[in-house]
């Protein structure tokens, strides 16, 4: 059982942060029943890893909604694969939205610029 300040320093996540995403129900630590005398909470090496996860699943794309609806059971491996692999081509069908939309942005910016290199328009300062 860790503290949050040696979750941390393991795993290089920001206290803030850990904090955030244990607020948000991405997992949870626990108080120790005996000890009455103050509010610590320890959190197990399940919650290492589930960090790890959830820094992997960021780093890729996902939002912390979508990796608050699969963490617990592609950590704990109660996910089929079928379901993993499901999860993974949203993302990507996600991000190939995006991309287009992105470049419909990027022409629309590049012909602004044109027109404004050419004297193309209202204001031909």
């Amino acid at each position: 059982m860790k503290l949050i300040n040696q979750l941390s320093k393991e795993t290089g996540i920001p206290i803030g942060t850990i904090r955030f995403y244990e607020k948000s129900g991405l997992f949870s630590g626990e108080k120790k029943q005996e000890v009455t005398t103050n509010n610590y909470v320890y959190y197990g090496d399940d919650v290492v890893e589930k960090l790890r996860f959830i820094q992997m699943a960021k780093a890729v794309g996902f939002t912390l909604a979508e990796i608050k609806e699969v963490v617990d059971a592609w950590y704990k491996k109660q996910i089929s694969k079928k379901a993993k692999l499901e999860v993974l081509d949203r993302k990507l069908v996600q991000i190939d939205d995006k991309i287009k939309e992105l470049k419909a942005v990027k022409k629309q910016i590049a012909l602004c610029k044109f027109n404004i290199e050419n004297g193309i328009g209202p204001d031909n300062n």
